[in-house]
């Protein structure tokens, strides 16, 4: 055999290729086909009974050179393909996906744009506790040139015994503290009915981890037009986490934020587990803006800084971090949550390594 032969040779393999691969495909658009009448009549994709006969179809039908054996498992991969594209055929694509819009979301709330490349910071009490803890806060937030405050007016505790929020009383606060200092406000609403009423009270509605499955909670908050920042879950996969906020955009409601606040695993060194590689994953899945809930997800003040530059790193679109005047005697969250000192050196620190903008600093 020359040169000449094997060059004629692997010519006739390319001719052979290309025809497989036109057979493959329009076996495709025949699979494809009948996923449509299955799903129409609402039957199961897989039919292993159908499967069975196609193989013993090949064994009877082989004469070699290859091993019956190979060419059954060559033709199950050939099977598992066209199953994969009956099974996306049948899903609907959602409208938070990045397949129904390439484009990123940006939310504007007061002149502050989220989700336009420029990361953001979110501080705040953990609980709204007084109008001059609120207040104190406030001013310093607000002195260090950031512009949304985050504070608990609805606080849902794990034991019914802790500091439940001031409720209205603790909106009403926000609102004010919103005028007199020139910032956005977000705090947590947890019963579908307060939905209407906090929308005259807050610039953006957080709905936290343990409501991420609240699926009337979702539905109301995608009624009303108004920000939603949803949290995931506490034992949410990221599936889970995405088709919450599609309860909320399916409503009409495409102003929403994701935010990544740790999951619960084994791991007790923290309090939550931060899954950081959430946030590149939204990000490429979906078309909304993601943050990080660093105090949340570490529950330890000396993880603050580190998790909020790895989560700026990684693509997030902003960090959320808990301050309070006097930590110690706070009501709720006391360990993890900053001083006004302390929260001043994390900015500076965000600020300094590049991952806030300096006109952000007065």
């Amino acid at each position: 055999m020359n040169d000449s032969d094997l060059y004629t040779l692997r010519a006739n393999l390319d001719e052979i290729n290309k025809q497989l691969l036109k057979l493959i495909s329009e076996r495709g658009e025949l699979v494809q086909e009948i996923g449509k009448i299955k799903n129409a009549q609402g039957m199961k994709k897989y039919d292993p009974v159908r499967e069975r006969h196609m193989l013993d179809l090949i064994a009877a039908e082989n004469e070699g050179p290859f091993d019956t054996s190979t060419m059954q498992h060559l033709f199950k991969e050939i099977f598992k393909a066209g199953l994969e594209l009956q099974e996306e055929d049948g899903r609907k694509v959602l409208l938070v996906s990045r397949k129904k819009r390439s484009e990123d979301t940006v939310i504007s709330v007061k002149g502050t744009e989220i989700g336009n490349g420029n990361p953001l910071l979110i501080a705040g009490p953990c609980a709204v506790e007084s109008y001059e803890q609120t207040a104190e806060v406030a001013d310093a937030v607000t002195k260090r040139g950031l512009k949304i405050l985050r504070g608990g007016a609805f606080k849902p505790r794990t034991s019914p015994y802790d500091f439940q929020g001031l409720g209205i009383e603790g909106l009403s606060i926000l609102k004010k503290v919103s005028e007199e200092y020139g910032c956005a406000v977000i705090s947590e609403i947890v019963h579908p009915d307060d939905l209407e009423t906090a929308a005259d009270y807050l610039d953006i509605i957080q709905i936290g981890a343990r409501n991420m499955q609240n699926y009337e909670l979702l539905k109301e908050a995608g009624r009303i037009n108004k920000p939603i920042l949803l949290k995931r879950g506490l034992s949410a996969t990221i599936e889970e986490f995405i088709h919450s906020a599609e309860y909320i955009m399916s409503q009409g409601n495409g102003q929403i934020i994701l935010c990544e606040r740790g999951i619960r695993t084994y791991e007790r060194a923290t309090r939550n587990t931060l899954d950081i590689t959430a946030v590149p994953i939204l990000k490429q899945e979906t078309h909304l803006p993601v943050f990080v809930d660093v105090t949340h997800s570490t529950g330890r003040k000396d993880l603050l800084l580190p998790a909020a530059k790895a989560a700026l790193a990684i693509g997030a679109d902003g960090v959320m971090a808990e301050v309070h005047p006097d930590p110690a005697v706070a009501l709720s969250d006391s360990a993890q949550q900053m001083n006004i000192e302390e929260f001043e050196i994390f900015t500076r620190e965000l600020v300094d390594a590049g991952f806030l903008k300096l006109n952000q600093m007065v």
